[in-house]
């Protein structure tokens, strides 16, 4: 069974930092995605893009960032995938893109749309979808201006996305009920929470697939 992991940063496993353009990651044992792939026994391909928003061009980082683009190549590659966790929104709070919560939730919900139309499941079917709500942000640190608003607007992500997860079909997760970001950056996680995140989220994969 194969699990995919489409998110950003906090998914890539990036630490806090305290000055624009560090590139230090947590080790692979400390990152969420593979801590809840050793609890759950199964292979986890995580593909966590700093920078990386639901459906937006960055018009200063590029248009790479935009997760829309590269997401279907990424489905025919690592096919077959059981499940797709999506986990995306907290770029999409930057000042720059001045959108809603609900704007965020609907963008990763045309993600689930894009894995749910696709081929990429066992047997050709499409794979299941998990939409993750991100760890709320802070406006903290060297990236606060770069986010300003974006305590409020990351705060309105979790029950829009709920709701839109409802209404997909899809499995949901809200990943602030777990874990806080760091107030160094306001935006990533130390260690412990990437943990709590991975535990927390192979339970709920558990649950969703019905192992075991």
């Amino acid at each position: 069974m194969t699990i995919l992991v489409f998110g950003d940063s906090n998914s890539h496993g990036t630490r806090p930092f305290a000055r624009l353009g560090q590139l230090d990651r947590h080790p692979p044992e400390a990152r969420w995605p593979m801590v809840m792939g050793r609890a759950l026994g199964t292979e986890v391909i995580c593909e966590g893009h700093p920078g990386r928003t639901t459906v937006h061009d960055d018009p200063i980082e590029g248009a790479h960032k935009n997760g829309l683009r590269v997401l279907p190549a990424l489905l025919e590659s690592h096919r077959p995938i059981r499940l797709v966790i999506v986990m995306l929104g907290t770029n999409d709070c930057k000042a720059r893109f001045g959108l809603r919560g609900w704007d965020i939730a609907a963008g990763a919900g045309r993600l689930a749309q894009v894995v749910q139309g696709s081929t990429s499941g066992p047997d050709g079917g499409a794979p299941d979808v998990m939409l993750v709500a991100p760890v709320p942000l802070e406006e903290a640190g060297v990236l606060a201006e770069m986010f300003q608003g974006g305590r409020a607007r990351s705060r309105a992500i979790a029950p829009a996305l709920r709701e839109m997860a409802e209404g997909l079909g899809c499995g949901f997760f809200d990943a602030g009920r777990m874990a806080e970001v760091d107030p160094l950056d306001g935006v990533h996680m130390d260690g412990a929470a990437q943990v709590a995140i991975g535990l927390a989220m192979a339970d709920a994969v558990h649950a969703r697939l019905g192992l075991g």
